[in-house]
């Protein structure tokens, strides 16, 4: 059975002051916003915040980006007007990550130890 396995798509944005980041679920339809607007955001983006990385880039830590920090570099509080610039003016940044396989059910598998009856 395989776990894990995702992709992670962000779109990033170099500000002057810091690195900002959205999270979109779904690639095509995040292209075909970008052509036609009238794409409901609510179709791709995954969650509607704004994250920062302080100055790390796309691999940085991320917090939530406080409303001053958004008017500093947008020139608006709006987190979804922000959300729409970001995904306008960003880069897409895009990871794999693999799949893992493990155990189904260990409680079904015979371990026999050496000294206990039926051990060879």
């Amino acid at each position: 059975m395989t776990k894990g396995e995702a992709t992670q798509i962000k779109v990033h944005y170099k500000g002057k002051a810091d690195d900002f980041i959205v999270f979109v679920d779904d690639n095509e339809t995040y292209k075909k916003w970008l052509n036609d607007k009238s794409v409901p955001l609510a179709h791709f983006v995954s969650t509607f915040k704004v994250f920062v990385t302080h100055k790390q880039g796309t691999q940085g830590q991320l917090s939530d980006a406080a409303k001053l920090t958004l008017a500093a570099e947008f020139d608006t509080e709006d987190e979804d007007e922000v959300i729409k610039l970001i995904l306008q003016k960003g880069s897409v940044q895009e990871s794999q990550f693999p799949g893992r396989e493990g155990p189904k059910n260990d409680a079904k598998t015979i371990n026999i130890v050496n000294g206990q009856p039926g051990a060879r």
